[in-house]
């Protein structure tokens, strides 16, 4: 079963003429470590990266719609978003945890693309098989 994982990071520092200058807020950014898909369980499987107060941080998964290729020469895609439920936690030390989410309910056919973000604008992309 493969399975196709990209990233894309967005910046959280600007660095204006050379200068590194280190914003600090209310909560971190939600990001993302090693994940994958675990045919076994038809789980994926998310290593969440995040900040706050306390290591209680409660992760859900969120479906967008189905989007089919008219054409079929792709295969149908789905933004699924992943929740912090204390997203404005601040930022006093770093956490990780690693988050089951079934797939049992995600609403297109398979093989299907997954694209997994979270509010901050990271996110990665995971084929699902058959």
């Amino acid at each position: 079963m493969a399975t196709t994982l990209r990233r894309v990071l967005v910046p959280r520092v600007l660095a204006p003429l050379g200068c590194v200058v280190a914003m600090s807020g209310p909560a971190s950014a939600d990001n993302f470590g090693p994940s994958h898909y675990d045919g076994a369980t038809n789980e994926l499987v998310v290593a969440m990266l995040y900040g706050g107060t306390n290591p209680n941080h409660k992760f859900t998964l969120k479906w967008g719609a189905c989007q089919l290729d008219e054409s079929g020469r792709r295969m149908p895609l789905v933004n699924a978003a992943i929740l912090d439920d204390q997203f404005n936690d601040t930022e006093q030390q770093q956490y990780s945890i690693v988050t089951r989410f079934s797939l049992a309910d995600m609403p297109c056919p398979r093989p299907a693309t997954v694209a997994v973000s979270t509010a901050p604008g990271f996110s990665f992309e995971l084929v699902i098989p058959r």
